[in-house]
Formats: structure tokens, C-alpha cells, sequence
């Protein structure tokens, strides 16, 4: 009970912060220690593929069964939903995805993935956690027990969420879909975390406004007219055709953009034929398109379903052989944080865990995150998304002076720095739902 108050009171700056730090670290330490060190472990060797992750949601869900939590199984397919409800107050969703990747892993790890597993599309492959959902999921158990233990200064309704394919960007649309805050109810607040590498192990990042661009995979299917390599002339080359759209796209961000404009359109996929002197009917591309806004986002869609046209009408082909262009299976919209919610959070975060905590990284790419379905619903629920640093000070520090680059993630090679990332996860997301939830 000590530990519990003095969490209580961190969390609401009621007593001397070094002291009630130093007792709220300890007590999630020591679960650390007795639980979530082994369930981390547990995670990392036995990581599951998108909308695959049977054993990964049967062991959330028991984690959460074990805490007297309301557990609700297969939503939108593997999701899971844990109630914790504590009387009147607000409802906040805790969200952690738990997919991992078709990767390798040559982390160096003792305990490195040797799994692999089925995908959706019937293809068997190796799995590894190459982005850090193992850490998320064992942080989200984290939470819930400090929560649970914390039960008698908090009021309201957590719903836990363990979300399925964040990787394929489909799992958080598949459980709204499912009727998510129709059978749950609709959150006041919306909570997640990303552990980073790059980022110091330990830090948090948290900041107001745009976190992540909107991603949006394509595929195009362009047909042609098969015939002998010796006699292109009888044909309508779908390989050449579908050379001349790859080539055409890269003008819409270069020509179609404004320069301030953020926008990204790869073919990262091409596939064609089978034989040497066979021109075959049809090939395949496909893309990934990211944006900072709704507006860039529509305008590159548009622009790509134009240009394959045009090319291909360019090339001769008749009305029933235009190319098909699709959109619809994998995208999310883009990430923001709300700009009130955060500056909260924010807040709590330097009163409970320490200003020399806090970490502010530019954004270096165009990540996206499928986060957003939660938050950008027709009930436009507040959101706050932050990220906890998961590489040591030193490999970080070594990068900047030249050294050896700190692995990406989706890397074979990425690694977490595992303890410190789970308890700080742990404790930033207890005092974010403690900070809206708290007596």
C-alpha cells in the first residue's frame, strides 16, 4: 500500500518528487523483476504475424483474466479488450499492438526469434519483433497491474486494448469495424506508446500536433496484350507500359507537390512474366504512399490512378484493359496528437518522473502509425501518442560521433534495450492515466 500511495501521490505532485520517484520506480522494478522480465523474454521468442497472433492474444488475454480485468476475445480478429472499471469517471483506452514482423532476426540476442509462421497470404516466414511490440505488450501488463493496485485513488473505465497487424495497418481499423466503441463504448481519452531506437533508453518523447503521416499501400495491376519476345510488335507490353508508370509517378511529388509539401510515392514491389521470350498479359507494382495531410493524401491518390491511366491509354490499350489501381486493404490516416491532452500529459510527466526525462526528437522520416482510426472517428476522440527510448546513451552517443549506426527498426539487426524500456513505459503510461483518472 506504501508504494501505491506514494505512486498516487507522485502522479499528482502532492508529495517531495524525489522521494515519491523514488518509490513509484521501485515498486514497478520489483514487477519487473518477478513478472515482466519473463513475459518480455516470452514475447521476443515467440513473436506472431499480422491478424496470425493466436498465442500472443490467448497470453494477453490470461494476463489480463489474472487481474480480475473483463476480458472480450477476437475482436477484429485478434484483438483483445480488457475493462477495468472503478466506478464513475472517464473512459480512457490503453492501447499496445502486439504483431510482429516477416524478418530474420540477427539481433545478436541469446534470446533471438528462431519462429516462423504462415502469413495471410500462404507464405511460410521468419518472424521476429524487429519493432518493439513485444515491449508494448509487456508495458500494457505493466500498466494494468500498477493500475489494479492503484484502484482505490483512481475512478472511471480503462479499456485495454491489444491490438492486432499494426504492421499490415489494418488491426485498429478491423476492431472499430468490429464495433469496438459501439459494444465498449466511445473513449473520452486515447492512450499509446512506441519504444524507439535512437532515441536515449529511458527518455520520452511527447509532443502536440502531427506525430506521423498517413500511409497507404497501392497496388496496381496493369494488363497488356502477351506475345513471343521475338515479336513485340504483336503486343501490348505490360512491362514496358508499367516501366513508363513507375517513371511517371516519380513527377507528382517532384511537379505536382509544392517544395514545403511533404509527400512520398515508392514502388517498392514490380513483378512481371516468367520467361526470357515471353511477353506476358500482365504485371503487377506495388506502392506506399505517405503524407502529412488529408489534402497531399487525396491528391497523390488521385494523381495515381490518373497517371496509370493515362499511360496506359498512351500505350493503345483499349477501355477493358486499363490498368486496376487499389487502395483499399492497408492505410491509415495521419497521427495527431491533440494539442490540449498533450500539454496535460506533458505536465504530469515532468512532475512525476523529472524534466531531465523528457526528449524531443525530429521526425527523420515518414513513419506512420495506425493509431490514428482511434482517434480520428466521426467522435473525434482526444489522443496523445508518445515514445520511450530503447538504445543506450552510448550507442547513441557513438553514432553521433561517427561510429556504428544504431539499427532501424524493421531491421533484422534492431535490438531494445528491454528493462529500461518496459518500466519506463510502464510508469509514463500510469501517470498519463492517472493524470485522467485521479481523485
Amino acid at each position: 500500500m506504501r508504494s501505491a500511495i506514494a505512486a498516487c501521490a507522485l502522479t499528482l505532485a502532492l508529495a517531495a518528487p524525489a522521494a515519491a520517484e523514488s518509490e513509484f520506480r521501485a515498486a514497478v522494478e520489483r514487477d519487473y523483476s518477478d513478472h515482466l522480465e519473463a513475459l518480455w523474454v516470452h514475447f521476443h521468442k515467440n513473436p506472431e504475424l499480422s491478424f496470425r497472433e493466436y498465442e500472443t492474444a490467448a497470453r494477453m488475454a490470461a494476463e489480463l483474466k489474472a487481474l480480475d480485468i473483463e476480458v472480450t476475445e477476437e475482436v477484429g480478429g485478434t484483438g483483445v479488450v480488457g475493462m477495468l472499471r472503478n466506478g464513475d469517471g472517464p473512459l480512457v483506452l490503453v492501447r499496445a499492438d502486439m504483431d510482429g514482423l516477416p524478418v530474420k532476426e540477427a539481433s545478436g540476442l541469446d534470446i533471438m526469434s528462431e519462429a516462423t509462421q504462415e502469413d495471410i497470404d500462404g507464405i511460410v516466414k521468419p518472424v521476429m519483433h524487429a519493432c518493439g511490440h513485444d515491449v508494448h505488450i509487456t508495458s500494457l501488463v505493466g500498466t494494468a497491474r500498477r493500475l489494479v493496485a492503484l484502484k482505490d485513488r483512481w475512478r472511471g473505465t480503462i479499456m485495454f486494448i491489444v491490438q492486432p497487424a499494426e504492421e499490415r495497418i489494418g488491426g485498429a481499423r478491423a476492431m472499430l469495424e468490429d464495433g469496438l466503441y459501439e459494444r465498449f463504448g466511445v473513449p473520452d481519452y486515447a492512450l499509446a506508446f512506441h519504444v524507439s531506437a535512437g532515441i536515449p533508453s529511458g527518455r520520452v518523447d511527447l509532443q502536440p500536433g502531427l506525430i506521423g503521416a498517413s500511409s497507404d499501400s497501392v497496388d496496381i495491376t496493369v494488363y497488356g496484350i502477351g506475345a513471343h519476345g521475338a515479336s513485340p510488335h504483336k503486343s501490348k507490353d505490360p512491362i514496358y507500359i508499367g516501366s513508363q508508370i513507375v517513371i511517371a509517378l516519380q513527377g507528382l511529388v517532384s511537379r505536382e507537390l509544392s517544395p514545403l509539401e511533404p509527400g512520398v510515392v515508392t514502388v517498392g514491389s514490380f513483378h512481371g512474366g516468367f520467361k526470357h521470350n515471353i511477353i506476358p498479359a500482365e504485371v503487377k507494382l506495388q506502392l506506399t504512399v505517405r503524407s502529412d495531410s488529408e489534402a497531399t493524401r487525396a491528391k497523390l491518390l488521385a494523381g495515381i490512378r490518373r497517371i496509370a491511366e493515362g499511360v496506359a491509354r498512351t500505350a493503345g490499350l483499349p477501355d477493358e484493359l486499363m490498368p486496376v489501381v487499389d487502395s483499399s486493404f492497408e492505410s491509415t490516416p495521419t497521427n495527431v496528437n491533440d494539442p490540449e491532452l498533450t500539454a496535460r500529459i506533458r505536465k504530469a510527466f515532468v512532475a512525476a518522473l523529472g524534466e531531465e526525462v523528457m526528449y524531443t526528437r525530429k521526425r527523420e522520416g515518414m513513419g506512420a502509425e495506425d493509431f490514428a482510426y482511434f482517434v480520428q472517428t466521426e467522435h473525434k476522440v482526444p489522443g496523445a501518442y508518445f515514445r520511450v527510448g530503447g538504445t543506450p546513451q552510448a550507442e547513441v552517443d557513438a553514432e553521433k560521433a561517427g561510429g556504428p549506426p544504431v539499427p532501424s527498426h524493421h531491421s533484422p539487426f534492431f535490438r531494445i534495450e528491454a528493462e529500461p524500456s518496459v518500466i519506463r513505459g510502464t510508469e509514463a503510461m500510469v501517470v498519463a492515466v492517472m493524470e485522467l483518472m485521479g481523485k
